[in-house]
């Protein structure tokens, strides 16, 4: 059993589950199954299903339709079977059954998303908090597609981001409680843009670990002005969050891609916690320019890892996993030496196979 503790912070840039139908480089190809699709759903609403609509039926499942669609049977049965075999059409009709036809996800096969399961991979994290995901079962499908099935268990509880991006967490370790801070409300108004993810997990020994996963509102479409203080009203909440725990003795971790420097002032009241700690500050304490994570215009730290005290004083190393990023060599070469030159993965050719526009934070712990 290992005796260190190894987490992670990572903004995974969209990591969206598709249909296979919508996953065309050519979409007249995928339009054309979709014709089909819809051809097949007519069939399906038909109040008698003839002897020649039943053959159709079946053709069209068991043949062209079956890589992208599958029959959910909630009331009676469309099919008859034998075992799993579709072999007929049972239903005399739309009447003799309800249900729905489902699209078929298609598996992570992208540079791209290859290239994000190499950062994962390369940090060697036993947890990691993802950002902007879009399911538990997205998270679950690209462990498994692309990551051999690294992580026992995955969490992600869909929030408050009507785009579908949200923040979760995988983890080597088992769960035990978890809550959302989906609701948490200051005024009318709810706190969250998307969630603080709070789950408790179990390392060897039984010794429990919180995590608060967190992805701050964003500097960018700040339509009416107000991203800063929304910013500021996210961590006095994680901070109040915080204040229920005992800092000095429980290991809590709050991690997430929080949308400002650690020198901002809507960061203050989170980052100013008693008996909380930056690990990349820990790691390069006279030194920020070695922290960066993301680069727009300029590089600064926006994606954290805090822990407390507990932790910090069994804290090892921490560092930046940035090769996944466009341009990192050309980037840090033209820098001028006020951050190291570094180069990007050699699968990283354009902007469009890059990991993300994130770089991922990690942290070991000696237990």
């Amino acid at each position: 059993m290992s005796n260190t503790l190894r987490v992670a912070s990572f903004n995974v840039e969209n990591l969206f589950g598709r249909a296979k139908v919508f996953n065309f480089q050519d979409h007249n190809v995928g339009d054309e199954i979709l014709k089909k699709i819809g051809e097949f759903r007519d069939l399906l609403a038909k109040t008698t299903y003839t002897a020649n609509d039943k053959k159709k039926i079946v053709k069209m499942y068991k043949g062209e339709l079956k890589p992208y669609i599958k029959v959910r049977e909630d009331r009676g049965r469309l099919f008859k079977k034998s075992g799993w075999a579709v072999t007929g059409v049972k239903a005399k009709g739309v009447d003799d059954w309800d249900g729905a036809i489902e699209f078929k996800q298609a598996k992570f096969s992208e540079v791209a998303r290859e290239n994000t399961a190499r950062v994962i991979k390369d940090v060697r994290a036993d947890l990691v908090c993802i950002v902007e995901a879009e399911s538990r079962p997205t998270l679950k499908s690209f462990d498994g597609h692309l990551m051999g099935y690294r992580y026992k268990y995955e969490m992600l509880i869909d929030a408050n981001d009507p785009r579908g991006i949200d923040v979760g967490l995988y983890s080597k370790h088992p769960l035990g409680g978890i809550w959302t801070h989906m609701f948490d409300k200051k005024g009318k108004k709810q706190v969250f843009s998307r969630d603080c993810l709070e789950v408790e997990v179990f390392l060897p020994g039984g010794q429990p670990l919180y995590v608060l996963c967190n992805h701050f509102k964003s500097r960018g479409y700040d339509y009416d002005g107000t991203a800063n203080k929304k910013r500021k009203c996210q961590a006095e909440r994680v901070a109040e969050i915080l204040g229920e725990y005992d800092l000095t003795s429980d290991w809590v971790i709050v991690a997430g891609d929080l949308n400002d420097s650690p020198t901002s002032a809507p960061l203050q009241p989170l980052l100013n916690v008693q008996n909380m700690y930056d690990v990349l500050e820990l790691q390069f304490p006279l030194d920020p320019m070695k922290r960066w994570t993301y680069y727009y215009n300029k590089f600064e730290q926006i994606d954290f890892i805090l822990v407390s005290e507990p932790l910090r004083a069994k804290f090892n190393k921490a560092g930046v996993e940035r090769r996944g990023m466009h341009k990192l060599k050309k980037l840090t070469t033209s820098s001028n030496g006020s951050v190291d030159v570094e180069e990007e993965y050699d699968t990283v050719t354009c902007k469009s196979d890059a990991a993300s526009d994130h770089c991922a934070v990690w942290a070991e712990f000696d237990l």
